[in-house]
């Protein structure tokens, strides 16, 4: 969430900024000002309004002290007027400061200067690219026809047991995704993230710090009679750990990982573009997480995309770096970068992995701040990124290191899965 004194003092700037995103955002910041205007005024009529009732109150214990009883009780008098007036003026800033809140959920975060304009994600900035499309031998298949010839994926028992979208796992395919896992973690955890084990619902205020509510409400699986949702992604449940938090400036920067499964039910379509393990509604995903101070979250930001490198590097898939436009830009997101693997069978980039930074925006919702060195608190910036969600990764494994023999396992996933070879 944008803080207000922010939208005040750069007025323009968020407007043009958001209007990389394709938003025209005048009129409504206009009337976030406006009723920020009416909050402070109603604040200030009821501050005054307390100040004369406390006044007037130990006016009249001194009167009723001195024996004055008729005057105190003409004055009490006074004083029931003030807290009436008082209840009227603390309803009214309640439902100003509402409905300011109200609107301040539906406004996006201010992209970063990098962000370009832009549309859709063909406007996205392509920034680096890495590694050879391998050749594939003749009658090469996509993966699902892989996992269907070595049976290591079921689609058809997890669209029996659940629906679309819920996959099984079998055999060295079930295997393969626990070394991935294992693996992702054991990266991540020399890299100095501290591992959690997170849980895999949030209530309903988790969702709010983290800007998946109400932004993303139709996306996410809701348990109506508890009033929880199934996480979309470690972040939220992760990033909540820090709700109402304050930390010492010394406690930053933390970092932390995770792995949970993730539910998503975002609108599927029919196409190759959702065949298989492209898009589903429950996965498997290892999440980085970080607090940082202000002045270090974007050099934070670049040390978790080279971190994320080094793992496909290690790999040895073909992939490439986008940075995204204002209209591919997340809700919460003031600069996105996503990784994007080439799928030789399928012929296309499929996104493996977004590294984010909201800054500000996730700490103002969940009111995450820090002492700085002069003892104020202080916003914190949050980041998160994939490292890495699974589905497509193993879906790029099978395609790019599939051969007339079996589907070669890369190198460094051999200790984890205990074999070479799915034959």
């Amino acid at each position: 969430m944008l803080q207000v004194s922010y939208i005040r003092e750069h007025r323009d700037d968020v407007v043009n900024s958001l209007a990389k995103r394709n938003i025209d955002a005048g009129t409504m910041i206009d009337e976030v000002i406006a009723l920020d205007e009416e909050r402070r005024k109603i604040q200030t009529q009821l501050d005054n309004t307390l100040a004369e009732s406390n006044t007037l109150s130990k006016e009249i214990g001194n009167l009723f002290k001195s024996g004055k009883a008729e005057e105190a009780n003409v004055l009490k008098k006074q004083t029931t007027a003030l807290k009436e007036a008082s209840k009227s003026l603390g309803d009214a800033l309640n439902a100003t400061a509402d409905k300011l809140n109200e609107l301040l959920y539906k406004i996006p975060n201010v992209p970063n200067n990098l962000v370009l304009s832009g549309n859709t994600d063909e406007d996205n900035e392509e920034v680096y690219r890495q590694g050879d499309v391998p050749a594939l031998h003749e009658g090469a298949m996509p993966h699902w026809d892989l996992a269907k010839k070595y049976d290591i994926i079921d689609f058809e028992l997890g669209n029996k047991i659940t629906g679309a979208g819920f996959p099984v796992y079998k055999g060295k395919g079930a295997r393969l995704q626990r070394a991935l896992i294992a693996y992702f973690l054991d990266k991540n955890t020399a890299a100095g993230y501290t591992e959690y084990q997170l849980p895999h619902l949030v209530n309903e205020a988790s969702g709010f710090g983290t800007g998946q509510l109400p932004d993303k409400e139709g996306q996410m699986y809701h348990v109506t009679e508890d009033n929880l949702y199934l996480i979309p992604t470690a972040e939220v449940p992760g990033t909540n750990i820090f709700r109402d938090v304050v930390l010492n400036e010394s406690e930053l920067p933390v970092a932390l990982t995770g792995y949970t499964p993730c539910f998503r039910r975002e609108a599927g379509s029919y196409g190759a573009h959702v065949r298989g393990l492209n898009r589903l509604h429950q996965f498997d995903k290892v999440e980085i997480l970080r607090v940082e101070h202000p002045d270090n979250s974007y050099a934070a930001l670049d040390s978790m995309v080279e971190h994320v490198k080094t793992i496909l590097k290690e790999l040895k898939l073909p992939y490439r770096i986008l940075r995204l436009c204002g209209g591919d830009l997340g809700f919460t997101s003031a600069l996105t970068y996503d990784f994007e693997v080439f799928s030789t069978a399928q012929d296309k980039w499929l996104e493996i992995s977004s590294v984010s930074n909201f800054e500000t925006f996730q700490a103002n919702r969940l009111k995450l701040r820090f002492k700085n060195n002069q003892g104020k608190n202080e916003l914190a910036h949050t980041l998160n990124g994939s490292s890495l969600a699974l589905p497509r990764v193993l879906a790029g494994i099978l395609e790019n290191y599939q051969t007339p023999e079996g589907i070669r396992i890369p190198e460094v996933l051999q200790s984890y899965t205990g074999f070479d070879i799915i034959d």
